[in-house]
């Protein structure tokens, strides 16, 4: 386990100086920095799943649509 916490903490420790490095930079707050890496997360988790609904409802217009006949004679 101390080998866990010690990752943990060595990611924590240099993972939080990329935002406030780019915050620096950027003359801005580290938290809004922080904040907008959340949200733009947030968003492209959700566009891929809108992504994903509109398929499957394409996919599904196109079996009712298309229905596939198994002979001649099913006309």
């Amino acid at each position: 386990m101390g080998f866990i916490h010690a990752v943990r903490h060595y990611f924590e420790r240099h993972g939080f100086a990329v935002s406030t490095r780019l915050a620096d930079r950027l003359g801005m707050r580290a938290t809004n920095v922080r904040l907008f890496f959340i949200y733009i997360s947030f968003v492209t988790v959700g566009l891929s799943f809108a992504l994903y609904l509109m398929l499957a409802f394409v996919l599904r217009l196109k079996d009712v649509l298309y229905v596939k006949r198994s002979s001649v004679f099913d006309l």
